[in-house]
């Protein structure tokens, strides 16, 4: 006859699931008194290591690669070798993506440049809304990272790697800073898709917590349809009906948890009463009918579409009620053709709600206090491709505002055609670097051992950019 062998520690855990379940049925009556909710999360950087210059950041992350001679970095040089080939000096030895073993040719800025505001800063004339705001704005123009492809340039610019499986800078700013919202996450993603160039897709593991607690992952809030997935009370089920379940599903979970001590088992029991919470506080959020009018028109939105203009404007909603961490992708940069009309169609699409966001917080005084950032995973070529350009990683911009950020400003410099950061030159770990110490957070303490290493956002890298600090 077979035997089975059964460990001290499967007794003890099937031994409690058995007697917690009859536990649990005499301590439910017909109507099971609501349990109170787990404890806010407060962070482990509690008191934070610096003041902070800002409370949350608001990422407006446009995937695909933006070119930056197009936008933010206008190179008149670039200009005047229109057609020619590109110097050999520049390119040997580089890695080009889908240019490699091609004929090289510069290709001119699509785009004239002018001086917005008193700062005089250079901007391309297809982001007029942007040149409004110039004087909030500090350009960088020295941006350098380690892929040269979509899917490694993001995850490295999301998690300080190219390596799949570490957690996303907001579960890094999550979990050492923790939330002032009750009934909403602590790091929100909003997805939106334009009309022009290849719509990359990007992977749910790009906001993941990778090997911090599951919940400190990035919750996705769609567009349209439901906000989340599988949140909505089921039909026919009351929400007395429904917190009865709750409530018996997370008696269950602290019953096992009491036994096994699971981190992941802990984020089960705070994610189910969140999403409880959630049921009530993402509907009043989506309800933009407390907008006024002028405000719906200056973001470009007449309600929650899932366009961009509307994902700004629920940006500052979220922020306003204590959220963390808001990334905003924008899918619509793969400009490999016709860089020309889709860099113009791309701009139409995010300018003006993005300049409309820096006017409303900080009509609202919450700029000061909110740090924004805006950029892709890499920039273009200055060489052609047909009529497009490539993938490019020596050098791109990006632009940062508010809290605790010097305004009026440009940063670093690429070469005469664009091609490398050659002043000031910013890795992306100073990048990260930078936006925690904003946040008063010290990246080299914000770490966390995992099977027997310390991991931290910024790796063994990372320099704040105090030059631009306010």
């Amino acid at each position: 006859m077979a035997t089975t062998s059964l460990t001290r520690r499967a007794f003890l855990q099937d031994t409690a699931a058995g007697m917690g379940m009859m536990a649990l049925a005499s301590m439910l009556p017909a109507q099971t008194p609501q349990r109170p909710p787990s404890p806010r999360w407060t962070g482990v950087v509690n008191p934070p290591h610096f003041t902070p210059r800002a409370k949350r950041v608001i990422w407006l992350y446009m995937a695909g690669g933006p070119s930056h001679l197009e936008s933010f970095d206008y190179k008149p040089e670039l200009a005047r070798l229109n057609g020619q080939p590109m110097p050999e000096s520049f390119t040997r030895g580089q890695p080009i993506a889908q240019l490699q073993g091609a004929r090289l040719v510069c290709l001119q800025p699509q785009h004239p440049f002018r001086k917005w505001g008193k700062s005089g800063q250079e901007i391309a004339s297809i982001f007029p809304h942007l040149g409004s705001v110039a004087d909030e704005l500090c350009i960088i123009r020295s941006l350098k990272t380690e892929a040269i492809n979509h899917d490694p340039a993001h995850t490295f610019m999301n998690t300080g790697t190219t390596i799949s499986g570490r957690p996303a800078m907001g579960s890094w700013v999550y979990y050492g800073l923790g939330c002032d919202a009750d009934d909403l996450p602590g790091f929100v993603v909003l997805t939106s898709t334009g009309r022009y160039g290849q719509s990359q897709p990007i992977a749910q593991r790009q906001w993941s917590a990778g090997l911090l607690p599951g919940r400190f992952a990035g919750i996705h809030l769609r567009g349209t349809g439901d906000p989340v997935l599988y949140l909505t009370t089921p039909q026919g089920v009351s929400p007395t009906q429904q917190g009865d379940v709750v409530n018996a599903v997370q008696e269950l979970n602290r019953l096992h948890n009491n036994v096994v001590d699971d981190p992941e088992i802990a984020t089960r029991i705070a994610q189910y009463e969140m999403a409880f919470r959630m049921q009530t506080s993402v509907p009043i959020l989506r309800d933009f009918s407390g907008e006024t009018q002028r405000t719906l028109d200056m973001y470009g939105t007449r309600g929650a579409d899932g366009s961009f203009a509307a994902n700004c404007l629920m940006a500052r909603r979220l922020a306003e009620r204590g959220v963390r961490f808001i990334q905003l992708y924008h899918r619509d940069w793969d400009h490999h053709g016709s860089v020309r009309t889709h860099m113009a169609g791309s701009a139409g699409e995010v300018d003006q709600a993005a300049a409309a966001l820096l006017k409303d917080l900080k009509a609202r005084g919450m700029l000061d206090e909110t740090l924004v950032i805006y950029g892709g995973e890499f920039g273009r070529t200055p060489m052609a491709q047909g009529d497009g350009r490539d993938h490019h990683m020596k050098g791109f911009s990006m632009w940062l505002a508010g809290g605790g950020i010097k305004g009026g400003i440009t940063y670093g410099a690429t070469d005469e055609l664009g091609y490398n950061a050659v002043d000031n030159v910013v890795p992306v770990h100073d990048l990260h670097a930078t936006m925690l110490y904003l946040l008063g957070v010290d990246h080299l303490r914000l770490t966390v051992r995992f099977q027997g290493r310390d991991f931290r956002l910024t790796d063994v890298h990372g320099e704040v950019v105090r030059e631009i600090l306010a």
